[in-house]
């Protein structure tokens, strides 16, 4: 049996223990995750009968892998596809129909987070949440050069054979300098890591007590000059909001996240609200009759990592996963990451 050890109950975290569910070696997948919930930043939150995806917003269908796992491996009981299409907006903020691709925008109606649940659900993984690593150790005084973990608590997680790790980059590196590992491997590991840029972004969520007549879901910055990045309507997600209510997903643009991270969220909200009243064109919107906010520090990452230093790692059992390896902030890069992770783990463990 080959011994897993995942920090971080992300997406791809989740595609890699149903993977390796499947690998022709037995194997037993221990996944800590230090908050409540599943699927990182693909989250979901309930509120006054409104299902919201906060975070990740949908599944794109622009991976055959990923399609078919949802639409195919996965149970589709539940699978929303998003039909409205995607329009854009410029510095001015002024509203133009966009290029409605022929892909699918999938989510569920329990929300985002079910993908992770359905996931694990298909595993025998044993997740722990509410449990934050801190520390990680290499056994190299032994044959196996096994890895342990240990957690906020003091509790020790292994001993493992093999070592993933699912948090964003920059968290990835965190943990990756507390271990005394005297290898070639770990100085450019670290240096690869640190060298991935990552976009902020401050999300405000905003109700109303009544409907939007758009003909579009979501509208999104194209020329990144607008102080918002992106609106979108949660009520066209099925199930997600009560008839004849209006809830919007608003997440402001990078400088404006950095800049006002740790304001007041009542005024940050308050000016989201102006901001997607002047967009959208209707003056309701500055008053929501509820709010909701989250600020995402380690949103998007915003270029690629290079491949040779992480290669190396996995060489020795230590494997890194997420969008940000993938190249591409989207949770679909994030699924296949994850599968594509679980296959190298596979192969090299028969």
């Amino acid at each position: 049996m080959i011994r897993i050890g995942i920090v971080g109950a992300g997406a791809g975290a989740a595609a890699a223990a149903y993977r390796l569910e499947r690998a022709d070696r037995e194997t037993a997948c221990t996944v800590l995750e230090k908050s409540s919930g599943l699927c990182g930043r693909a989250a979901t939150r309930r509120r006054n009968g409104a299902t919201y995806d906060y975070g990740a917003n949908y599944v794109k269908s622009a991976d055959d892998r990923v399609a078919e796992l949802l639409t195919e491996r996965l149970e589709t009981d539940g699978l929303v596809d998003v039909a409205e299409p995607i329009w854009t907006f410029d510095e001015a903020g002024d509203v133009s129909e966009g290029r409605d691709a022929d892909e699918h925008k999938w989510t569920y109606e329990s929300g985002l987070t079910q993908l992770a649940k359905r996931l694990f659900a298909r595993t025998d993984a044993t997740v722990h949440r509410e449990t934050r690593v801190e520390t990680l150790r290499r056994d190299e005084a032994s044959e196996t050069n096994a890895w342990h973990l240990e957690d906020a608590d003091g509790t020790e997680w292994g001993p493992f054979d093999v070592l993933v790790l699912n948090p964003p980059a920059p968290q990835t590196a965190e943990l990756v300098r507390t271990v005394e590992w005297d290898h070639a491997a770990r100085t450019p590991l670290l240096e690869a890591v640190d060298d991935v840029p990552y976009r902020t972004i401050w999300t405000g969520v905003l109700h109303y007590p009544f409907e939007l007549e758009v003909p579009y879901y979501a509208l999104v910055n194209t020329d990144k000059d607008h102080e918002i990045g992106w609106i979108s309507r949660e009520e066209c997600k099925s199930d997600h909001v009560p008839d004849g209510e209006s809830l919007l997903i608003v997440q402001a643009n990078h400088d404006w996240s950095v800049e006002r991270y740790d304001d007041d969220p009542e005024t940050n909200l308050e000016t989201l609200a102006d901001l997607a009243a002047d967009v959208i064109g209707d003056d309701r919107l500055r008053d929501p009759d509820w709010t909701d906010h989250q600020g995402w520090r380690y949103a998007q990452p915003e270029a690629e990592v290079a491949t040779e230093p992480l290669e190396r790692a996995e060489r020795e059992g230590l494997y890194c996963l997420g969008d940000w390896v993938a190249g591409e902030g989207r949770v679909h890069a994030a699924l296949r990451c994850g599968l594509e992770v679980g296959d190298r783990i596979a192969l090299e463990s028969v």
